[in-house]
């Protein structure tokens, strides 16, 4: 994902990566996971399920 609404905010791993992204519009935080050939991404959930979001500066 690039462009000018998602930021990479964290990063670990080479050949395993994690990401985590913010929505600069909804606030809302992605986690991305990959391994070799296969990934995923999702909402990132705290520890009570509920999806992680920073407030937005409108």
């Amino acid at each position: 994902m690039t462009g000018d609404r998602f930021e990479k905010v964290y990063a670990q791993g080479m050949m395993t990566v994690m990401e985590i992204w913010v929505d600069r519009e909804t606030g809302v935080h992605y986690i991305w996971h990959a391994s070799g050939y296969a990934g995923g991404f999702s909402p990132l959930l705290d520890q009570d399920g509920k999806v992680v979001v920073t407030p937005v500066a409108k």
